[in-house]
């Protein structure tokens, strides 16, 4: 189950609203969608998690680039909502990088030295996600690690949150715990 929230930053404190995603295809539209729900380009911050799997904040300060952190790219991966936030530049790939190997090159003849050894492939699903799109992407969090240190919200206190209940203790944190109880 997922949970989406905009937390947006005016002059009187901290608005919430909860926020559909199904018309959000790109990191683009997951921005746009931000700056209206801004007043004076103030910051913003979308929230998104799934239950006990993953969180991530996106932050949006007027016209900038939006600044991005999520608790764990694997378990992301797995989802349509967490890859809108694994961007290329994310992942620190070239646009357009593939790591899908060219199918020429793939041994899909069913001999032994095709096959990996069961015992390492289980090690290897632990330790990355793979995308829709066949990209791996390493476990645990990723991202700009400082997205919320202004906002008082640290670098190690962020990675010390679990996916259970991250975004009460962020917006606990924030002083924003009662506008986003009315949206939950």
């Amino acid at each position: 189950m997922y949970f989406a929230a905009l937390l947006a930053r005016t002059e009187d404190g901290w608005e919430a609203s909860d926020t559909e995603l199904d018309d959000v295809e790109t990191l683009s539209d997951l921005s746009d969608l931000a700056r209206e729900a801004s007043v004076d380009d103030d910051t913003v911050l979308v929230y998104i998690e799934q239950e006990d799997a993953w969180f991530g904040v996106v932050r949006v300060d007027g016209e900038e680039d939006p600044r991005i952190y999520v608790s764990d790219a694997a378990a992301a991966a797995r989802s349509s909502y967490g890859e809108i936030l694994l961007t290329d530049e994310l992942l620190g790939r070239d646009p357009g990088d593939d790591d899908v190997a060219d199918l020429d090159s793939l041994d899909l003849d069913g001999t032994e030295d095709g096959e990996p050894d069961s015992e390492a492939a289980d090690d290897d699903e632990d330790d990355v996600g793979v995308t829709a799109k066949g990209e791996t992407v390493p476990s645990g969090p990723i991202g700009d690690r400082e997205v919320l240190t202004d906002l008082g919200v640290n670098e190690k206190e962020l990675l010390a949150l679990d996916s259970t209940d991250a975004l009460g203790e962020i917006a606990e944190r924030l002083g924003a715990a009662e506008v986003l109880e009315t949206v939950r």
